[in-house]
C-alpha cells in the first residue's frame, strides 16, 4: 500500500472513531438520559457529611481502576513490546473509547492493539484476550460467592426448587468456576490443538497463536491478581456512592450485592448502548432484596440506587472515553 493512500486510511479511520465515540457520548448524556434527575439526587444530598470528600475519592478511584488495567496489559503485551507504562495507559483509554460503542465491547482489542509500533496486531489482540479472559473469571468466581451468600438469606429456595436440586445448582457453579481455571492456567494448549488441527495454509496464523505458551502459570496468577484488584475498586466505588447518596447498608453486604450485579452484566450479551439500564434495573432488583427484610425499601432508595449505578458506568467509561479520543492519533491501522 501506497505511503500517502495509508495515511489516507489511518486518518479517515481515525477521524471516524472520533465521530462515533462523540455521537454516543452526547446520545447517552443529553439524549437517552434524564441527567437532570439524576443531578438532582446529588443536589438533595450535597450538605452531608464527607460529601465532596467521598466523591473526589470516588472519582481518583477511575484512573486508579485504570491504572491497575494498565499495568496487567503492560505486563502482558511486554512478550512481544516493551511499551512504557504511560504508553500503555492511553492505550487503555483508547480501547474504552473503541468499545464503547461495540457490541459487548469488542472494540477494545482494536482500540489497544493499533497503538503497538512494531509488534504483530493479532498477537496483541490474542495478549489481550488473555487480560480480559483473567477479569471475566475474577468477576464470574466474586459473583459465584455473592450468589451463594444471597440465595439463602433473601430467596425461599425450597418453594422453587428441590433440596438436592439446589446443591446441584451449587456443585455446577463451582465444576464451572474451576472448569474456567483449569482453561486458564493452560491455555497454551489453545496453541498446541491449533498447530495439530488446523491446516497447514494457516501456519501464518498458528505463530500468532503460539503466544499462548509464553505466560508461565506465575505470570498468569499475577494478572489475575490485577483482574481482582480492579474488580475490588468497582466493588468500592459503587459502595462510596451508595453512602454519599444515602442508601446505608453494611460494606460485606453491598460487596455480595454488587458481585451479583457484576455476575449478571458478565453473562448477559449486552451492547454499551442499552448496558446502562440494564444496570441500573438489576441493582434496583437486588438491592430491594436486601432493604425489603433490612428497614423497608422506599422509591427514594430506588431512585438513589439507580443514581450510583449509572454514575459507576459515567465514570468509569465515558470519562475514559474521552480522554482516550485524545490519543486517537496515535492508532496506525496500516503500517508499512
Amino acid at each position: 500500500m501506497k505511503t500517502k493512500l495509508r495515511k489516507t486510511y489511518n486518518y479517515l479511520i481515525r477521524a471516524a472513531i472520533i465521530l462515533i465515540s462523540y455521537g454516543f457520548i452526547y446520545y447517552e448524556l443529553f439524549y437517552k438520559r434524564d441527567l437532570n434527575e439524576l443531578l438532582q439526587v446529588y443536589y438533595d444530598q450535597w450538605q452531608t457529611d464527607f460529601f465532596f470528600v467521598v466523591l473526589a475519592l470516588v472519582i481518583v478511584l477511575i484512573f486508579v481502576n485504570w491504572g491497575f488495567e494498565a499495568k496487567k496489559w503492560q505486563y502482558l503485551i511486554k512478550k512481544i513490546e516493551e511499551i512504557s507504562f504511560i504508553d500503555s495507559y492511553k492505550a487503555v483509554l483508547l480501547g474504552v473509547s473503541v468499545s464503547a460503542f461495540t457490541p459487548n465491547r469488542i472494540g477494545e482489542y482494536l482500540g489497544r492493539v493499533f497503538i503497538l509500533k512494531k509488534a504483530n496486531h493479532w498477537e496483541g489482540i490474542f495478549i489481550t484476550i488473555i487480560g480480559s479472559f483473567s477479569q471475566l473469571i475474577a468477576t464470574l468466581t466474586c459473583g459465584y460467592i455473592g450468589l451463594m451468600y444471597i440465595i439463602p438469606r433473601y430467596w425461599d429456595i425450597e418453594s422453587y426448587f428441590d433440596y438436592n436440586l439446589t446443591w446441584l445448582v451449587y456443585m455446577l457453579g463451582v465444576i464451572s468456576i474451576l472448569f474456567l481455571l483449569a482453561m486458564y492456567y493452560n491455555i497454551s494448549l489453545i496453541s498446541v490443538l491449533v498447530e495439530k488441527y488446523l491446516s497447514k495454509k494457516w501456519k501464518r496464523f498458528n505463530s500468532y497463536v503460539a503466544v499462548f505458551k509464553k505466560y508461565s502459570n506465575n505470570e498468569l496468577s499475577n494478572v489475575l491478581l490485577y483482574s481482582l484488584i480492579r474488580y475490588f475498586i468497582f466493588n468500592l466505588q459503587f459502595y462510596l456512592l451508595l453512602r454519599i447518596l444515602g442508601v446505608n447498608l453494611p460494606l460485606l453486604h453491598s460487596l455480595f450485592l454488587t458481585s451479583v450485579l457484576y455476575y449478571a452484566l458478565a453473562i448477559i450479551p449486552t451492547i454499551a448502548l442499552t448496558e446502562l439500564g440494564i444496570r441500573g434495573s438489576l441493582a434496583i432488583f437486588l438491592f430491594e432484596l436486601y432493604f425489603s427484610q433490612n428497614g423497608g425499601f422506599t422509591d427514594k432508595m430506588g431512585l438513589a440506587i439507580f443514581t450510583a449505578s449509572s454514575t459507576i458506568w459515567l465514570l468509569n467509561i465515558i470519562i475514559p472515553a474521552l480522554i482516550g479520543t485524545l490519543f486517537v492519533y496515535r492508532l496506525k491501522f496500516f503500517r508499512k
